[in-house]
């Protein structure tokens, strides 16, 4: 007989609920009826209570139980989802304030299953309830008081369901609402990642709770960072974010190293974003602000190119002319780098997007014609247009429009000599042009330098741009001497008076009718009126002459020194410096690096630190000058001058800047053999000083040269050609320092180093070793008001004692210290134990004593160590640290008994047998790690503490060497399980 045909008993009904392919609906709609025909609510109430009891003292989420509580609720709840009469809601009511009250009184169980369980059911009954279902005031507080403390309990599975409990108790709108503010705590200090995995589905967004779900997709866990990326994309618009926001979590997420986060942003938060723009790219990118943000715009340009098909994606850039070009008129910042982005993604498809390639772009002629035009389009700020910030902004739009078109040549086809050599001459016209903004002129060089192939000839072009744009030709007016000026004057002042007295001669011959004498007047009155004018041209026509000019302007020498930059950044170390790049040297470099003009020092600074590396000898001879640059100029030029130092460094060593060259001996006299010594302890002081003044800026105060620093030394040390303990240990307190927070490149970069550096070889181990000591006492000893002071002494130590480990070194590594008696370990266990009886009574006794109970020893030291143990034992008066000793003793003391039965079996076979008595030499040093095993300590220490605590053996029934792996969270349940007779990881059995 079916449920519905009886009345159901709650028994039946909850063992029924077991089943996994029960009607959980039929068996809610029996046991109503059931409901609704007992007379004594209170004993129905009761005994509903009774059964659920077993399957709240159940931790484990077994599907039974799980099927239960789900029952459980709905049938709590079902009462609720009609509204239709007042008296039987009223009366129904009653069993879920009665549940209600139970589960409220219990959520303080010592049990971890019932307060699970609590929180569980408490979450599936406001979940089960209908949105505009109403509780009681006091009920409400209770609930929300009762799970506000359950938010604090110990077991992360208890936290998880209480967050789910209070969703539907926050209220977004009050700023002082409880429920809110817990979730804020926990979102960001909570350290399970489930527990805020559960925060960021619950938590309401809001002007208060944005901050804290955009701060998750920064989080340590993978799960954790998708999950906030699928938050921010279902609940928050993309208008509720400022562009900042959006730009940070674009960049975050394509730079995320897990595939699964880089997908959720890409899939969820992306196509979010791209559906509020109705599907439009550049109204996108637009709210990106590609000016500011252009690779994070180029990032997801290249996303949503790579789902879309090319023929859709071409169509922006169409043109209906048929010139495959865009209008001046209409070009902005997004079309632009849409444009620019399209043809490198169409260009990278090969065959697939060529053809689509050739729809948008033009050939190289017309298009550098169309560059051309629009450069010359772009105007030059005057003096008084300087302080105008709408139109400078106006002016850096227009200029990022000229970069993404000058990076569009990359897609051209250039393969055809005619229209290479055009686009050649029209790129070069450009830089010449004095209209040109700075801020392209590096664009342009590199398209033109790439385009020509040989490093003599791209030395050749761009000397004559640089000697075009630094001495143009200007036509000229030419004025006489003074004294030349002088001379006509006077003689035009003589013409004019004998014009004068012939004129009167006239008249009076006219007069007098002597017309022979007035002939002979006429004919003088006419040559002293033709040398009048031509007296006048030589006065009034200048001479005109064509002459170089030479600019010594700041913009001028900026884009000469740009030209030349990029000319030595592209080419061949092997060129060289030939007669062509030593003029320049001479006549731009050179006096650019004693200009008034910061930008143009910092520029010259570059080209003589690139001008460096093309030969060594020109690098010997000028870098005492970049020492000097460094040591007195700006910041910015001091950090240009401080790269260039490393490089070259780098690439020649130390050696060629030494003050003093070592010359062969050519004697074997006492004299030039002291003059020897003399000029090799010059040398090495110098490249003391030299180490010493780099490794100064360490301790700047700015941050970049902090960096700088760090990055060169750190290159140095990677490459073997620098082996300093001292600067090594600078290294590791600068990482540790709290000054360095912020300096994420810093941290980033040493972060990196420290373990290749270490495990590359025994050596570099061998220096960290060196380092050890001075690091921890450099720590103990820093004064309260030093940064230093906050560091952990104890986390150091123990990052020193992992990167020492011999089984972390690499294989070849390990292969090259084979013949060594001792390992780093050894060698560090020996300095520790001696530290320790210099003064046992230090505050650093417990650091070193758990670094040595840290450590991997051979067996080869056990002896000796054994001796040194004996006498610390003596003299240490520590508690703490003689139990952790003794536990080392009596490791060393099992290690050092098996090694020697090992070696007494080994004598045996020797003297039995004497084929292959070299076979077991390979293996012949044994590692021995006290408190742990070998391999053991191959792992992190984290994840053996996570592994072992929590954790209990049990000998089950005292069965032969039987052993049980019984978790400790589960060890509560049992003995309930045990109490009540129920069995263990069966379906639930009601009695």
């Amino acid at each position: 007989m079916g449920v519905e045909k009886r009345l159901l008993p709650i028994k039946e009904a909850f063992q029924l609920a077991q089943q996994p392919h029960q009607n959980q609906a039929k068996l809610v709609r029996a046991l109503s009826r059931t409901y609704g025909l007992v007379g004594n609510k209170i004993v129905f109430h009761e005994e509903f209570v009774h059964y659920l009891k077993y399957a709240m003292v159940i931790y484990k989420r077994e599907p039974a139980v799980e099927r239960v509580i789900e029952f459980a609720a709905k049938f709590v709840t079902s009462f609720h989802q009609s509204e239709t009469e007042d008296d039987e809601e009223e009366e129904d009511g009653g069993l879920l304030n009665y549940l209600f009250t139970f589960l409220l009184k219990s959520h303080e169980a010592n049990s971890n299953a019932v307060r699970f369980r609590v929180c569980q059911l408490i979450n599936k009954l406001l979940g089960s309830m209908p949105e505009n279902a109403q509780i009681d005031d006091d009920l409400f507080d209770k609930i929300n008081e009762a799970m506000l403390i359950r938010l604090k309990d110990k077991i992360p599975n208890v936290r998880i369901q209480a967050v789910l409990a209070l969703s539907r108790l926050q209220d977004p709108k009050d700023d002082e609402c409880p429920v809110v503010n817990a979730y804020a705590t926990l979102i960001e200090n909570d350290s399970n990642p489930e527990v805020r995995r559960a925060v960021l589905s619950c938590i309401t967004p809001s002007a208060k709770t944005l901050p804290k779900i955009v701060g998750r997709t920064k989080d340590v866990k993978e799960a954790v960072r998708k999950l906030a990326y699928q938050v921010l994309a279902e609940k928050v618009h993309m208008r509720a974010m400022s562009i900042a926001q959006r730009v940070m979590l674009l960049q975050q997420g394509f730079n995320d190293r897990s595939d699964a986060v880089k997908q959720a942003m890409q899939k969820h938060l992306l196509q979010g974003w791209l559906r509020f723009t109705e599907g439009n790219i550049l109204e996108l990118l637009h709210r990106l602000d590609v000016e500011n943000s252009s690779e994070v715009a180029i990032s997801v340009l290249n996303a949503l190119f790579s789902v879309t098909p090319l023929s859709e994606l071409a169509e922006i850039c169409k043109n209906n002319d048929g010139r495959k070009l865009i209008s001046l008129e209409t070009l902005t910042p997004e079309i632009a780098l849409y444009w620019r982005v399209l043809c490198e993604y169409l260009k990278s498809k090969g065959d697939e997007g060529e053809e689509f390639l050739e729809q948008i772009l033009p050939e190289p002629v017309v298009y550098a014609e169309y560059l051309s035009s629009y450069i010359q389009s772009i105007p030059v700020v005057n003096d008084e247009q300087r302080g105008d910030f709408s139109y400078i902004g106006n002016l850096m739009t227009k200029e990022f429009i000229g970069q993404q078109l000058i990076l569009i040549i990359k897609s051209l086809d250039t393969s055809e000599e005619g229209g290479r050599k055009r686009l050649l001459a029209i790129l070069q016209e450009i830089l010449t042009l004095p209209t040109t903004p700075i801020s392209l002129i590096s664009f342009l060089v590199e398209r033109l330098l790439h385009i020509i192939i040989d490093d003599n000839k791209r030395t050749e072009i761009v000397t004559e741009i640089i000697s075009e744009i630094r001495m143009p030709i200007v036509t000229v007016g030419v004025n006489n001497d003074p004294a030349d000026v002088r001379k006509k004057e006077l003689k035009m002042a003589e013409i004019k008076v004998k014009l004068i007295e012939a004129k009167g001669a006239l008249e009076n011959c006219i007069a007098l009718q002597d017309f022979n004498q007035a002939s002979e007047l006429k004919e003088e009155i006419k040559a002293l009126e033709d040398a009048k004018i031509n007296l006048l041209k030589e006065t009034e026509q200048l001479e005109i002459k064509e002459v170089h000019v030479e600019k010594n302007d700041a913009e001028t020498l900026q884009k000469c020194l740009i030209l030349c930059y990029e000319l030595l950044k592209q080419m061949s170390p092997s060129t060289g410096i030939g007669a062509t790049m030593n003029g320049i040297i001479e006549s731009l470099i050179l006096p650019g690096i004693i200009s008034v003009h910061p930008v143009v020092r910092n520029l010259a600074v570059l080209c003589l630190g690139c001008c460096g590396l093309q030969n060594r000898d020109f690098a010997s001879k000028h870098f005492v000058l970049l020492l000097q640059v460094l040591q007195i100029d700006d910041v910015t030029i001091k950090i240009s001058a401080l790269k260039a130092i490393f490089d070259q460094l780098m690439t020649f060593g130390i050696e060629p800047f030494k003050t003093k060259k070592i010359k062969a001996p050519q004697s074997e006299g006492a004299e030039i053999n002291t003059n020897e010594e003399q000029e090799l302890k010059e040398a090495e002081e110098t490249a003391k000083n030299i180490l010493k003044l780099l490794s100064d800026f360490l301790d700047s105060e700015v941050s970049e040269l902090r960096t700088g620093a760090a990055e060169g030394l750190a290159k140095l040390m990677f490459s073997g050609l620098l082996v300093s303990s001292k600067i090594l240990s600078r290294l590791i307190l600068l990482w540790y320092s709290p000054v360095t927070e912020e300096d994420v490149r810093l941290r980033h970069c040493l972060g990196v180093f420290f373990p290749m550096f270490a495990y590359a070889s025994r050596t570099n181990q061998e220096c960290f070793e060196e380092a050890f000591l001075p690091t921890l006492q450099t720590l103990a000893s820093a004064p309260a008001s030093s940064p230093l002071a906050e560091v952990d002494i104890t986390n150091v130590a123990e990052l020193l004692v992992d990167l020492t480990r011999p089984s972390g070194l690499n294989p070849q590594a390990k292969n090259s210290q084979d013949y060594q008696a001792l390992t780093v370990h050894d060698n560090l266990a020996i300095k520790l134990c001696n530290e320790i009886l210099t003064c046992p009574c230090s505050p650093e006794i417990r650091v070193y004593t758990k670094a040595l109970s840290s450590l991997e020893l051979s067996n080869n030291l056990a002896k000796d160590l054994l001796g040194l143990l004996n006498d610390i034992l003596e003299q240490v008066k520590d508690r703490t640290c003689l139990r952790a000793l003794e536990k080392i003793k009596i490791q060393l003391e099992k290690g050092n008994k098996e090694y020697g039965d090992q070696d007494v079996a080994a004598q045996d076979a020797s003297t039995t047998m004497a084929v292959f008595p070299n076979e077991d030499e390979k293996n012949k040093e044994v590692y021995l790690t006290p408190l742990k095993d070998v391999k053991a300590t191959q792992a992190s220490k984290s994840t053996q503490q996570k592994t072992i605590r929590g954790s209990i053996w049990i000998d089950w029934l005292s069965q032969k060497a039987l052993r049980v792996r019984f978790p400790m969270k589960y060890f509560a349940s049992f003995l309930i399980f045990v109490s009540l007779g129920i069995k263990i990881f069966k379906p639930l059995m009601y009695p």
